[in-house]
């Protein structure tokens, strides 16, 4: 039986180390959401930032830590040509770890470090298929709208959901 990441210590760190590779790539597998090319994909977002730094590749992290594993993190950045709107790229947790706040607390930092680069607002996307409602019902309970329905974006029966939320609305 896991401890709850509640009862042990929990450290953040924004920058991104040659370790990140692998555990990325390991928290994103663990979910079972993602095919292997999307995990491809994450692992290579960390190599962007390690290789160009966070600011030229757009690519930023916080990665939360419980006894010096990498047990969740996010990666959002500036959407180009806008003056303040943001992507969340990967909010990911591993999977025993969720369940526990974590994601939840992950993501309210993400939106802070955002606010203090003069985000405004939040985007994210996620697919319609049913094993992603879960995921929807995060979003929703952390204060996101759904914005947009994209029409059988991912294939026939699978729409693209983007969900906004401003972080300068008042509370």
């Amino acid at each position: 039986m896991h401890s709850s990441p509640a009862s042990l210590p929990i450290t953040y760190r924004e920058k991104t180390r040659h370790a990140d590779i692998l555990s990325v790539g390991q928290i994103v597998s663990s979910s079972g959401f993602f095919s292997e090319a999307e995990v491809e994909v994450a692992v290579q977002l960390v190599e962007e930032s390690l290789i160009q730094g966070s600011e030229r590749s757009g690519y930023h992290f916080l990665f939360a830590e419980l006894c010096d594993e990498v047990a969740g993190y996010t990666c959002y950045g500036p959407i180009p040509f806008t003056e303040s709107s943001y992507d969340l790229y990967w909010i990911a947790v591993q999977d025993r770890f969720r369940g526990h706040g974590l994601g939840r607390d992950l993501l309210a930092r993400t939106e802070r470090l955002i606010a203090a680069r003069q985000g405004r607002r939040v985007y994210v996307e996620t697919s319609s298929r049913e094993q992603y409602r879960p995921t929807r019902k995060f979003y929703e309970a952390c204060g996101y709208r759904l914005e947009a329905v994209l029409q059988q974006f991912y294939s026939p029966h699978d729409d693209k959901m983007i969900y906004l939320k401003r972080l300068d609305a008042p509370v």
